[in-house]
Parts: structure tokens; sequence; C-alpha cells
């Protein structure tokens, strides 16, 4: 298996395993797979290496012509969630187009993995919220200013508002990565991940499990 191996899911939701000593683990649950392989690149034509997988079948009302076409082509189906998995250069050797990716294929329990997705949206916040200011006093005359962000800037010096100024908006909705999240038990016949911790995004959210970068497989550790 390559070093940086992933597969497409959905965030099922979390629970809660008990190990082997009784140990209670909170964990997330990922339907990891399985992933249908629908392109291959390769470093001479295309300048890296990488598989296209698509996770979770996608009505044909709902997919345009062009990709039908295409994807009749590999007599493939279209899927919702779509994405490239970057792998070493000469690696994914054997894995053809049309290949179904099962998640026992390429995880298994005790091993660390990077899991991105889209965190939640919180809608527009404040600079509490958004920033955990202190926001300001509430005691000696202070009226209508207590969970405001205070001063941005100076007419003279800057004479305007900084870029990246902390300040009141859009909260949350953004891809992020939570790494070293270790892997507790995989359920082969359902394709299901339980790892521990918190993933990023809400139920039936779609993420991305790969290999964790920094840090190596439970077998050489």
């Amino acid at each position: 298996m390559s070093k940086n191996m992933g597969l497409l899911g959905r965030k099922i939701g979390m629970t809660q395993v008990f190990t082997a000593t009784g140990e209670r683990v909170a964990v997330t649950a990922i339907a990891a797979g399985p992933c249908v392989v629908q392109t291959k690149r390769t470093t001479e034509r295309d300048g890296y290496t990488a598989l296209q997988l698509g996770f979770d079948d996608k009505p044909l009302r709902l997919t345009s012509k062009p990709v039908l076409g295409a994807l009749a082509k590999a007599n493939l189906k279209p899927k919702r969630y779509v994405r490239e998995i970057r792998l070493q250069a000469g690696a994914g050797e054997g894995i053809e187009v049309g290949a179904e990716l099962q998640v026992a294929d390429y995880f298994k329990p005790g091993d660390f993995v990077d899991v991105t997705g889209t965190s939640k949206g919180k809608g527009f916040q404040g600079v509490m919220k958004r920033h955990h200011m202190s926001g300001f006093r509430a005691t000696h005359g202070t009226h209508e200013f207590f969970r405001h962000g205070g001063s941005i800037g100076c007419r003279l010096t800057p004479g305007r508002v900084h870029k990246g100024k902390r300040m009141g908006g859009h909260m949350g909705d953004v891809r992020r990565t939570v790494q070293n999240l270790k892997v507790v038990e995989v359920i082969a016949e359902k394709n299901v991940l339980l790892i521990a911790g918190a993933v990023p995004g809400g139920k039936n959210g779609y993420v991305v499990v790969r290999t964790a970068v920094k840090r190596r497989p439970a077998a050489q550790a």
C-alpha cells in the first residue's frame, strides 16, 4: 500500500466503543467506500501520479451529458463525490480504471489517518465567538457596548484598516484536516471505519481519509 493512499467516505456520526481493558473511547463512524477508480493519472502522461475516485451513486438525471459520455467509455456510473488522491511516483500499480477499493484493503486497526472535510457553517458571527475576544467591561457606565471589537485602526497612521484584521464575519464552512487520528476498528463487511476522536463536518458530510503523513504505519512503529 502506498504511504499516502486514501479513500473517500461519508461521516455517519459519533458513538463510543470499549477496549479490551474496559476503556471507553469516543469514535467517529465513517462509511469509507467502496470507491470506484474513474481515472488514473501517471507521471509520464500527466506529470504526476494520482487516482480519481468516485463515491456514492448519483442519479443519471442529475448528471450532465458530457460527464455521462466520459464515464460511458469506461462503463462507469456517475458518483456524487469525486476527488483525486495524489500518490507517490510509481504507486498505484495494479489498480485499473473501474476497480472498486474496499476499506479493509487499505486500513487496519492501529493505523493513523488524516481526515479532511468541510467544517460546519456557523453563519455570521461576532468577534467574541469568531476570535475569542473578551468584549468590553459591563460596569462603570458602559451602555450598548459589550460585544464589540473595539478600535480597528487609526485615521493618521496607517490611515486604513490592515488586511486580515480580526473582525466579525462568516464563520465555518471551510476545508479542514485533522491529523493523526487512530483507527480503532474496521468493519469490513460494511466498509465502515471507527476513528478515535472527532472529524470535520456534520452527519452525512463527505470526507477524505488518508494515511497519516506524519506517522508511520502500525506495523513499522
